[in-house]
């Protein structure tokens, strides 16, 4: 990569983190996963299906867990009202794996934990006990699809479910205490649409949209304010106060794009293998800090020049305008508060918030000099995005990109640099969510699309930008496609993106004879941008 000489230290440190930090990006919906330590059997044939497991202790109703229930036995009604409520007793032995007394459940759901023999052979037990459901509490967090063993499947008439770990060990809490526990399971269907997707759509190709018409939306005229640095530059007179925004521009070349996928690889494997409690805590301070940068940048940039230019000597900086400082206290305060709630139900508002303002400044700052470089460099995270969601289990026995995104190994707490929206219409609740990369990488390119035609003076249909923007959404739709084709398996959404992005502007451009010179611009030819437009490059 090639960078400005004007480039701050900070900012360059920032934004190289972040395109690192994005490598962790991909969609991801799965809830279940094949449980690989089971033989599997043809005489299984039930679908399966997620169950509310809600619960009372004493009367009381505390809190609705998840479970899946297996390929055999029987099936759940869809609504709670069809469900019978019963007690719930713990196996004696824990694992029913032997017989056990006689008539010990009489009509209550038993719980036994994982392991020591086969589903299958856990429910025969159980159900010639009296059980009238069995709950089979897994050893880890992950909700593994029962599959069956042997034939003693086609005697099994009562429901198996299994459910988490954290939720056996409420219910053993709750049991041990000699308190009575009451279960009711039912398993309501999933929308075969999922609605919400279209607003996650949309905040995806808006933010492409807004950083590469930032410019346009923010430009009044060669004495506009602008955005320099987290902490304020000095004004030059205590009348203006202004920003000097010098347009500190990282231009990718070919060497850099290979390097950065080398890199990123490496440090996804470091997120693999090192992943933590702490370490996603270093992830969100690290976020909160661009997020601050980003938001700073845009409320700044959008708002400054109807302001009035106060300023104010701080000892450490020298005159700063007062506006500028009170949004950058806002900012603060506003970061801080979602990393204090990213835990409630409404923190994906605040998430968005910081990530879209992130993704605005960074496409200000990096750009894709033409086609040849963007080529290579999409190339290589096609084949990135795609090896580290499908071809690591190969190695790994599991997927590293998925894995990093969900954050299996940091107690389930994902890595903060998602878009997420949350499923307004779906029964189960959680979030569709898309990764910084997967808008990242498009947008710049739609970026440098929206820069050729300007510099063109092309207009709108024979252009590249809206064709790249709807291509960028048809691609995103494929995407989210894919990711209910497969069951919700987490996606490389470069898959599909940079086909529909990429592979557009190179057909458009071999047919309307301009693809020489998209492949080449700005280095064979002068640009018609004005010099104030033009980036600093070493």
């Amino acid at each position: 990569m090639t960078f400005s000489t004007s480039a701050s230290p900070l900012r360059l440190f920032l934004l190289l983190l972040l395109l690192l930090l994005v490598v962790a990006s991909s969609l991801n919906d799965d809830v279940m996963r094949d449980d690989v330590r089971a033989p599997k059997s043809d005489i299984c044939n039930n679908p399966f299906q997620l169950v509310k497991v809600m619960n009372w202790v004493d009367g009381q109703q505390y809190h609705i867990y998840s479970g899946v229930s297996a390929r055999f036995g029987s099936l759940l009604p869809d609504k709670a009202d069809n469900a019978v409520r019963t007690p719930a007793l713990l196996s004696n032995p824990l694992d029913c794996c032997s017989t056990p007394l006689l008539s010990q459940f009489s009509g209550s759901v038993a719980l036994c934990v994982r392991g020591g023999c086969d589903f299958t052979t856990k429910a025969a037990f159980a159900q010639s006990a009296g059980a009238s459901g069995m709950l089979v509490i897994n050893d880890a967090e992950d909700l593994f699809e029962m599959v069956c063993s042997n034939s003693t499947v086609a005697n099994i008439s009562i429901p198996v479910v299994m459910i988490t770990k954290s939720a056996g060990e409420a219910f053993n809490k709750s049991l041990t205490s000699g308190s009575k526990v009451e279960i009711l399971l039912y398993a309501p269907p999933r929308p075969l649409v999922d609605y919400s997707v279209a607003f996650l759509w949309l905040m995806a190709v808006g933010t492409i949209v807004c950083a590469s018409l930032w410019s346009e939306l923010t430009s009044t005229g060669q004495n506009d304010e602008r955005y320099d640095e987290l902490c304020l530059k000095e004004s030059s007179t205590a009348e203006t106060a202004k920003y000097n925004f010098d347009k500190e521009i990282i231009n990718i070349n070919a060497r850099g794009a290979i390097f950065f996928v080398i890199t990123a690889s490496a440090f996804l494997l470091l997120l693999y293998f090192f992943m933590s409690s702490w370490f996603i805590w270093v992830l969100i301070v690290l976020f909160c800090i661009g997020g601050i940068e980003g938001m700073h940048y845009c409320i700044v940039s959008l708002t400054s020049r109807k302001c009035q230019k106060w300023v104010v000597n701080l000892p450490w900086s020298g005159d700063v305008s007062v506006y500028s400082l009170v949004v950058l206290l806002f900012c603060v305060a506003f970061a801080i508060f979602w990393a204090a709630t990213r835990q409630e139900s409404y923190s994906w508002v605040g998430q968005d918030t910081l990530g879209i303002c992130l993704m605005i400044m960074v496409l200000q700052l990096a750009q894709l000099p033409n086609i040849k470089v963007a080529t290579v460099f999409l190339s290589c995270a096609f084949v990135y995005d795609i090896f580290w969601v499908f071809l690591s289990p190969v190695i790994f026995n599991e997927s590293v990109m998925i894995t990093v995104a969900r954050g299996d190994k940091a107690g389930g707490e994902a890595i903060p640099m998602l878009l997420r929206f949350p499923r307004l219409f779906d029964p189960w609740g959680g979030y569709d969510m898309i990764g910084f990369g997967d808008i990242l990488f498009p947008g710049l390119l739609v970026s440098f699309a929206h820069r050729f035609d300007k510099d063109k003076k092309k207009g709108v249909t024979n252009g590249y930008f809206l064709w790249l923007v709807i291509g960028y959404g048809v691609g995103l739709i494929f995407t989210y496609m894919g990711l209910y084709l497969m069951n919700g398996h987490g996606q490389p959404a470069l898959l599909y993106l940079v086909p529909c992005t990429l592979g557009l502007i190179i057909i458009l451009g071999y047919i309307r004879g301009e693809l020489k010179s998209l492949w080449n611009y700005g280095a064979d030819e002068p640009s018609s941008l004005s010099e104030e437009e033009m980036p600093c490059e070493v």
